[in-house]
């Protein structure tokens, strides 16, 4: 028999909250912006920059962070609309009642699919 300390949590009963899942990710959002904040300090020499006609002078550390960010934005902004696109159309299929992919159209007489098989002459 294991000791209590080795037992699994199922096997504990104790399960996991909103609050300590909340708790996990301050700590790691804090360890986080702590190595963001060496980095800045250690690459502090300046550097020109110069954007669209914006000339600048700016340590290499917040440079290379706002560009990190930028880069970010590029991915996270068309992402975010094409979610929000996905659940507008989920909410109106759900709305209509019907599926959210089309349905394969059943032929009729008129376009009759051939299924190989020869029929009366």
């Amino acid at each position: 028999m294991r000791s209590h300390i080795f037992q699994r949590r199922s096997e504990r009963g104790v399960s996991r909250t909103r609050t300590g899942a909340t708790w996990v990710g301050i700590g790691l959002f804090s360890v986080v912006l702590l190595l963001l904040l060496i980095f800045i300090l250690e690459n502090g020499h300046h550097v020109d920059v110069a954007y669209f006609g914006f000339h600048g002078h700016v340590p290499l550390g917040v440079a290379l962070l706002l560009a990190a960010v930028f880069g970010v934005l590029l991915v996270a902004i068309p992402g975010t609309a094409r979610i929000l696109q996905l659940r507008r159309a989920a909410k109106l299929s759900s709305l209509e009642g019907g599926p959210l992919t089309e349905t394969p159209r059943q032929p009729t007489d008129e376009t009759e699919v051939d299924s190989g098989e020869a029929g009366p002459p």
